[in-house]
Parts: C-alpha cells; structure tokens; sequence
C-alpha cells in the first residue's frame, strides 16, 4: 500500500470517527449539567443556530465520509480536493456550533460542560485531520502526474 493510499484510508478512518462523535453529540443530552441535572442541545430554544450548525456539520460528515470511501473503492477518482474541502467545511460547522454553544453556557454559575459537548469538540481535529490526509493524497497524486511526462535521467 502506497503513501497515497493510506493517507486516503486514514482520511477515511479519521473522518469515521469523526462522523460517529457527531452523531452521539448531536443525538444525546448531556451537553451540560447543574446541580439539579443535565440539559442538552435540544432543550434549549435559544440555541436554534448551534443545533441547526450540528446538523449540517452531520450532513456535510456524511457526504465526505461517501466522497472518502468512493475515493478509496476507486483507485483512478481524483476528488480528494473536494472530499478535503468537505471535511473542513464539516470542521467549521463544528466550530461554529460548538463556539456558539460555548459562548451561551460559559457564564453561568454551577454548570459544567459533560461528555456530550466534549464528544464534539473531540470530533472537531478529526473532520480537519482528515480534510488534510485528502488533501495530501490529492498532492501527492497531482505531483505524479506533474512529473511522470519529464525523462529521468539518474
């Protein structure tokens, strides 16, 4: 197996794992919890943008994580930019989600961020790790092709 190849199977490992810390996050309510209990994205009216971010970033997941496995299933498809593009573009989501979110909750007395929240932000370096083992792969392949016209001459 190839430096290429498995730059594409860790991108899509990594965007995998990623896309499973999502699903819990988003799916669960333990975002964070008082003294009296726990509470979750979806219990509180106020965060439309944050769940609305969520669910987009689980959407954009899944597209790159089908781009990835397309692109591992069929060795001469050369859409790793647009498969990169996709998991940053997930990675953003994420943050933007997860930032608002933080921004929201930081301030209040006697609450503490729980496991679900923290899924997240563990989900965020793997959606752009694996946006970066795309695009490497794309790189490395762009550079063969670049240079496989020129004669070598050692």
């Amino acid at each position: 197996m190839g430096v290429k190849r498995s730059l594409q199977s860790g991108g899509t490992l990594l965007g995998f794992l990623a896309k499973v810390l999502t699903i819990l996050s988003t799916a669960t309510n333990y975002w964070i919890r008082y003294p009296g209990g726990h509470s979750g994205l979806w219990q509180e009216s106020m965060l439309a943008v944050t769940g609305a971010c969520m669910v987009l970033a689980a959407g954009s997941g899944i597209v790159g994580l089908v781009m990835g496995l397309r692109i591992l299933c069929h060795e001469g498809d050369s859409r790793g930019q647009t498969t990169s593009g996709i998991f940053f573009l997930y990675g953003l989501l994420l943050l933007i989600a997860l930032t608002g979110y933080t921004v929201k909750n930081a301030w209040k007395n006697d609450v503490f961020f729980s496991w679900s929240y923290f899924s997240g932000w563990l989900a965020l370096p793997f959606s752009i790790l694996a946006g970066f083992c795309f695009l490497l792969a794309d790189m490395i392949m762009q550079s063969t092709d670049a240079i496989s016209g020129f004669p070598v001459c050692l």
